[in-house]
């Protein structure tokens, strides 16, 4: 799913956002993900990519926060963000899809009813799943949509965002909702 045109690097609005809620971010980059024609973003920065998407992620959970079922809201959240390449989330197209080929993002949802998971003395987190974005389809996408590969990393992490709090897109109408709510995170999110 190409970026139509979503522009991130903005500031957070405040308008109908909550604080920030903590992130406790599982994040993997696949060995060599992080390297050659993706140097200098980072995103995919293995010293950096995981402060950076805890940041992003963050700052759309708040903004996401007032919208949110009362089931769904929690002042803390777990997740896990791999970045990998093609095959391997080609791999996983086929297993759990199965569907052949790769994608550009899955998002695999902790439970259809999310139940807080306790982290600690009288904080309740809540597990919302794992999110799994393809590097190399991420860079063809970018290239192909005319804007850097931050962006289209930002816009794949968001859609998955939404999969993971039950947004779906099973027609035009519901694709458009999406799309437009992650045109939303992304201007919200940190510079």
């Amino acid at each position: 799913m190409t970026s139509p045109g979503a522009g991130g690097g903005g500031e957070a609005t405040g308008v109908g956002a909550l604080a920030a809620p903590e992130i406790d971010l599982a994040f993997s980059l696949e060995p060599g993900s992080g390297s050659g024609a993706t140097a200098g973003s980072a995103l995919v920065d293995p010293d950096l990519a995981e402060i950076l998407w805890g940041s992003h992620l963050s700052a759309w959970l708040a903004q996401l926060g007032p919208e949110l079922p009362a089931q769904l809201q929690a002042p803390g959240y777990s997740l896990g963000l791999q970045i990998c390449d093609d095959a391997t989330i080609a791999t996983l197209n086929q297993t759990w899809r199965h569907r052949s080929g790769p994608t550009d993002v899955l998002a695999f949802a902790a439970q259809e009813e999310a139940v807080p998971v306790p982290q600690g003395e009288g904080e309740v987190w809540l597990e919302l799943g794992d999110i799994v974005i393809s590097l190399e389809t991420a860079q063809r996408q970018a290239h192909d949509a005319g804007h850097g590969l931050a962006e289209e990393l930002l816009f794949l992490a968001s859609h998955g965002l939404l999969h993971l709090l039950g947004w779906d897109h099973p027609d035009e109408d519901s694709l458009a909702a999406m799309l437009a709510r992650q045109t939303a995170l992304l201007l919200a999110s940190p510079s």
